[in-house]
Protein backbone atom coordinates (compact mmCIF):
# COMPACT_ATOMS: atom_id res chain seq x y z
CA UNK A 1 0.00 0.00 0.00
CA UNK A 2 2.37 2.74 0.90
CA UNK A 3 4.45 1.80 -2.86
CA UNK A 4 0.93 2.51 -4.50
CA UNK A 5 0.76 5.93 -2.01
CA UNK A 6 4.21 6.91 -3.38
CA UNK A 7 2.84 6.80 -6.79
CA UNK A 8 -0.73 8.95 -6.83
CA UNK A 9 0.36 11.23 -4.06
CA UNK A 10 3.26 13.57 -3.65
CA UNK A 11 5.17 11.55 -0.49
CA UNK A 12 3.69 9.20 2.45
CA UNK A 13 5.18 8.19 4.89
CA UNK A 14 6.31 4.69 5.78
CA UNK A 15 7.93 2.15 8.30
CA UNK A 16 10.95 2.88 6.80
CA UNK A 17 10.85 6.40 6.67
CA UNK A 18 9.57 6.89 10.50
CA UNK A 19 12.95 5.50 11.77
CA UNK A 20 14.09 9.19 10.76
CA UNK A 21 11.54 10.13 13.24
CA UNK A 22 11.71 7.40 15.29
CA UNK A 23 13.00 9.93 18.59
CA UNK A 24 9.07 11.99 18.08
CA UNK A 25 6.97 8.86 17.84
CA UNK A 26 8.88 7.59 21.20
CA UNK A 27 7.81 10.74 22.86
CA UNK A 28 4.26 10.08 21.57
CA UNK A 29 4.19 6.74 23.13
CA UNK A 30 5.03 8.12 26.15
CA UNK A 31 3.07 10.89 26.52
CA UNK A 32 -0.19 8.40 25.39
CA UNK A 33 1.00 5.86 28.06
CA UNK A 34 1.58 8.67 30.69
CA UNK A 35 -2.15 9.87 29.73
CA UNK A 36 -0.93 13.43 28.42
CA UNK A 37 -3.07 13.76 25.31
CA UNK A 38 -2.64 17.30 24.61
CA UNK A 39 1.39 16.24 24.51
CA UNK A 40 0.66 12.98 22.68
CA UNK A 41 -1.68 14.86 19.58
CA UNK A 42 1.26 17.68 19.64
CA UNK A 43 3.91 14.72 18.93
CA UNK A 44 1.78 13.21 16.39
CA UNK A 45 1.25 16.03 14.42
CA UNK A 46 4.63 17.08 14.53
CA UNK A 47 5.91 13.96 13.11
CA UNK A 48 3.26 13.72 10.33
CA UNK A 49 3.44 17.68 9.53
CA UNK A 50 3.99 18.05 5.62
CA UNK A 51 3.16 14.37 4.48
CA UNK A 52 -0.38 13.58 2.96
CA UNK A 53 -0.55 10.12 4.05
CA UNK A 54 0.51 7.45 6.33
CA UNK A 55 1.79 3.56 6.28
CA UNK A 56 1.54 1.02 8.36
CA UNK A 57 2.96 1.57 12.28
CA UNK A 58 3.49 3.69 14.31
CA UNK A 59 0.86 5.59 12.56
CA UNK A 60 -1.66 3.23 12.44
CA UNK A 61 -1.35 2.78 15.93
CA UNK A 62 -2.58 6.54 16.30
CA UNK A 63 -5.48 6.26 14.33
CA UNK A 64 -7.58 8.08 17.02
CA UNK A 65 -5.50 10.92 17.52
CA UNK A 66 -5.05 10.80 13.59
CA UNK A 67 -8.44 11.65 13.25
CA UNK A 68 -9.27 14.01 15.99
CA UNK A 69 -6.18 15.92 13.92
CA UNK A 70 -7.32 15.61 10.69
CA UNK A 71 -11.13 14.65 10.70
CA UNK A 72 -11.85 15.12 7.31
CA UNK A 73 -8.64 11.95 6.65
CA UNK A 74 -9.47 8.89 4.16
CA UNK A 75 -8.46 6.02 5.13
CA UNK A 76 -7.51 2.66 3.18
CA UNK A 77 -8.09 -0.31 5.19
CA UNK A 78 -6.67 -3.48 3.31
CA UNK A 79 -7.58 -6.69 3.73
CA UNK A 80 -5.53 -9.57 4.29
CA UNK A 81 -4.65 -12.94 5.22
CA UNK A 82 -4.72 -13.08 8.91
CA UNK A 83 -2.59 -15.99 9.04
CA UNK A 84 0.26 -15.15 6.72
CA UNK A 85 -0.24 -11.71 8.38
CA UNK A 86 0.27 -13.02 11.45
CA UNK A 87 3.20 -15.00 10.25
CA UNK A 88 4.56 -12.15 8.97
CA UNK A 89 4.22 -9.86 12.36
CA UNK A 90 5.53 -12.61 14.47
CA UNK A 91 8.74 -12.84 12.33
CA UNK A 92 9.35 -10.01 12.43
CA UNK A 93 8.58 -8.77 16.17
CA UNK A 94 11.24 -12.17 16.98
CA UNK A 95 13.58 -9.88 14.81
CA UNK A 96 13.42 -6.64 16.42
CA UNK A 97 12.92 -7.38 20.39
CA UNK A 98 15.89 -9.21 21.38
CA UNK A 99 16.92 -8.06 24.99
CA UNK A 100 20.39 -6.86 23.72
CA UNK A 101 19.32 -4.65 21.20
CA UNK A 102 19.13 -1.68 23.18
CA UNK A 103 22.78 -2.12 24.08
CA UNK A 104 24.40 -2.54 20.64
CA UNK A 105 22.42 0.21 19.35
CA UNK A 106 22.94 2.72 22.06
CA UNK A 107 26.12 4.00 20.48
CA UNK A 108 24.42 5.16 17.33
CA UNK A 109 22.59 8.19 16.99
CA UNK A 110 19.09 8.39 15.74
CA UNK A 111 18.82 4.15 15.50
CA UNK A 112 19.12 4.39 18.97
CA UNK A 113 15.44 4.51 19.50
CA UNK A 114 14.73 1.51 17.37
CA UNK A 115 14.51 -1.35 20.49
CA UNK A 116 12.04 1.38 22.13
CA UNK A 117 10.16 1.56 18.79
CA UNK A 118 9.78 -2.12 18.44
CA UNK A 119 8.94 -2.61 21.83
CA UNK A 120 5.69 0.15 21.86
CA UNK A 121 4.89 -1.93 18.55
CA UNK A 122 4.84 -5.13 20.41
CA UNK A 123 2.99 -3.77 23.27
CA UNK A 124 0.56 -2.03 21.21
CA UNK A 125 -0.03 -5.49 19.20
CA UNK A 126 -0.60 -7.33 22.17
CA UNK A 127 -3.19 -4.86 23.10
CA UNK A 128 -5.53 -5.30 20.47
CA UNK A 129 -6.02 -8.67 21.39
CA UNK A 130 -6.65 -8.32 25.49
CA UNK A 131 -3.19 -9.37 25.89
CA UNK A 132 -0.43 -7.94 28.00
CA UNK A 133 3.47 -8.86 27.74
CA UNK A 134 2.66 -10.85 31.09
CA UNK A 135 0.01 -12.43 29.22
CA UNK A 136 1.28 -16.39 27.38
CA UNK A 137 0.02 -15.47 23.77
CA UNK A 138 -1.02 -18.60 22.25
CA UNK A 139 1.18 -19.26 18.37
CA UNK A 140 -1.16 -17.73 16.38
CA UNK A 141 -3.36 -14.57 17.16
CA UNK A 142 -5.05 -13.68 13.97
CA UNK A 143 -7.36 -11.95 16.25
CA UNK A 144 -5.14 -9.65 16.66
CA UNK A 145 -5.67 -8.59 12.60
CA UNK A 146 -9.56 -8.16 12.78
CA UNK A 147 -9.65 -6.10 16.54
CA UNK A 148 -7.28 -3.93 14.44
CA UNK A 149 -10.40 -3.33 11.77
CA UNK A 150 -13.00 -3.07 14.51
CA UNK A 151 -10.78 -0.57 15.85
CA UNK A 152 -10.79 1.78 12.38
CA UNK A 153 -13.86 0.75 11.44
CA UNK A 154 -15.22 2.77 15.32
CA UNK A 155 -12.91 5.60 14.07
CA UNK A 156 -13.30 6.87 10.82
CA UNK A 157 -16.80 7.48 9.63
CA UNK A 158 -17.83 5.25 6.69
CA UNK A 159 -18.02 8.06 3.96
CA UNK A 160 -14.08 8.35 4.58
CA UNK A 161 -12.94 4.47 5.04
CA UNK A 162 -12.69 2.25 1.99
CA UNK A 163 -11.94 -1.55 2.85
CA UNK A 164 -9.89 -3.11 -0.18
CA UNK A 165 -8.06 -6.12 -1.19
CA UNK A 166 -4.70 -5.15 -2.88
CA UNK A 167 -5.57 -7.83 -5.57
CA UNK A 168 -7.92 -5.38 -6.66
CA UNK A 169 -5.45 -2.55 -8.20
CA UNK A 170 -5.70 0.60 -9.01
CA UNK A 171 -9.46 1.21 -9.63
CA UNK A 172 -11.48 1.59 -6.19
CA UNK A 173 -8.37 3.44 -4.54
CA UNK A 174 -8.08 5.83 -7.14
CA UNK A 175 -11.73 6.54 -7.21
CA UNK A 176 -11.92 6.49 -3.37
CA UNK A 177 -9.22 9.28 -3.42
CA UNK A 178 -10.43 10.95 -6.38
CA UNK A 179 -7.15 10.87 -8.21
CA UNK A 180 -6.13 9.35 -12.04
CA UNK A 181 -5.51 5.67 -12.40
CA UNK A 182 -1.66 5.69 -13.03
CA UNK A 183 -0.63 3.90 -16.54
CA UNK A 184 1.42 1.49 -14.69
CA UNK A 185 0.96 -2.32 -12.65
CA UNK A 186 -0.25 -1.55 -9.79
CA UNK A 187 2.91 -2.08 -7.15
CA UNK A 188 3.34 -6.00 -5.61
CA UNK A 189 6.13 -4.99 -3.02
CA UNK A 190 6.07 -7.08 -0.19
CA UNK A 191 6.34 -4.39 3.17
CA UNK A 192 6.62 -7.52 5.62
CA UNK A 193 9.62 -8.64 3.32
CA UNK A 194 10.93 -4.89 3.11
CA UNK A 195 11.31 -4.69 6.69
CA UNK A 196 12.63 -7.74 7.12
CA UNK A 197 15.34 -6.84 4.65
CA UNK A 198 15.56 -3.60 6.40
CA UNK A 199 16.34 -5.01 9.59
CA UNK A 200 19.02 -7.04 8.15
CA UNK A 201 20.52 -4.16 6.61
CA UNK A 202 20.76 -2.01 9.99
CA UNK A 203 22.00 -5.13 11.82
CA UNK A 204 24.63 -5.39 9.34
CA UNK A 205 25.73 -2.06 10.06
CA UNK A 206 25.18 -1.91 13.71
CA UNK A 207 27.90 -5.11 13.73
CA UNK A 208 30.23 -2.65 11.73
CA UNK A 209 30.10 0.14 14.19
CA UNK A 210 31.16 -2.54 16.83
CA UNK A 211 33.27 -3.67 14.98
CA UNK A 212 34.61 -0.03 14.33
CA UNK A 213 34.82 0.29 18.35
CA UNK A 214 36.76 -2.85 18.85
CA UNK A 215 39.04 -2.39 16.31
CA UNK A 216 39.59 1.36 17.66
CA UNK A 217 39.77 0.17 20.89
CA UNK A 218 42.14 -2.37 20.06
CA UNK A 219 44.41 -0.12 18.44
CA UNK A 220 44.62 2.52 21.08
CA UNK A 221 45.21 -0.38 23.93
CA UNK A 222 48.06 -1.54 21.29
CA UNK A 223 49.60 1.72 20.82
CA UNK A 224 49.32 2.27 25.02
CA UNK A 225 51.26 -1.13 25.42
CA UNK A 226 53.82 -0.35 22.85
CA UNK A 227 54.75 3.09 24.18
CA UNK A 228 54.73 1.64 27.55
CA UNK A 229 56.98 -0.92 26.75
CA UNK A 230 59.48 1.11 24.72
CA UNK A 231 59.35 4.06 27.01
CA UNK A 232 62.93 3.58 28.30
CA UNK A 233 64.18 3.63 24.59
CA UNK A 234 62.26 6.89 23.69
CA UNK A 235 64.21 8.13 26.90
Amino acid sequence: MASSMRTITAVCEKTNTVTDYCGTWIKAYEARNAGDKETTLKLVQKATAGFVGTADLPPSDFMAELMELYPDVKVVLVRRDPVKWWNSVAALTSRTTPPWLGIVMAPIPGWRYLPLFAKEYSRSTLRLAGLTEKTNSPPVRVDILEAHHEKVRSLVPKKQLLEMDLSEGWEPLCKFLGVPVPNEPFPRANDAKAADDYATTVLLKVFGVWVGIFSAVGATLYCGFWLWNNRDVAR
